[in-house]
């Protein structure tokens, strides 16, 4: 049996060559191979965003730890505390409950606020609390420097 790719739809554009006529130089093929993943390689570099935690706004952590949960790698239980992590509470008495993390462009080190949380649960002797925060510490530093998404502002 043969199949003639030419007539399909999905090839109508293509033309078609001899293999006698169509001759590589290896030495040039790898060459240009060689750079060309090169240039991919460095536009990814540049294009693509790795998770920090140690310099991260609360939007990107609300957005990372959305993502984790989409995606089945993280329990809406293990996202618990980076919710609790994305909120900004006011230091002065208020009805408005929490500022929108989106509105918020303060860069934080999560690693330390959750060393700090580990260290409180600790002085209070509150075991849940010291689970959960090292669970969410075991987390990000197994996240840490993952690719988590693209730059599109290039």
């Amino acid at each position: 049996m043969k199949i003639d790719t030419a007539t399909g739809h999905l090839y109508a554009s293509r033309s078609v060559q001899s293999s006698t006529t169509a001759r590589v130089n290896p030495a040039s093929f790898s060459a240009a191979l060689t750079a060309a993943a090169a240039g991919v390689s460095e536009s990814v570099a540049q294009g693509t965003r790795q998770a920090d935690f140690t310099s991260m706004t609360r939007q990107e952590m609300q957005d990372w730890s959305n993502d984790q949960i989409r995606s089945g790698k993280m329990s809406l239980d293990e996202g618990r505390p980076f919710m609790a992590m994305s909120m900004k509470m006011p230091v002065v008495g208020g009805t408005g409950g929490g500022l929108q993390a989106s509105s918020d462009g303060e860069r934080l080190d999560f690693m330390q606020k959750v060393r700090a949380g580990i260290e409180g649960a600790l002085s209070r002797n509150d075991d849940i609390t010291r689970q959960m925060l090292e669970s969410a510490m075991k987390i990000m530093q197994q996240s840490q420097g993952e690719t988590i998404g693209v730059d599109t502002r290039a």
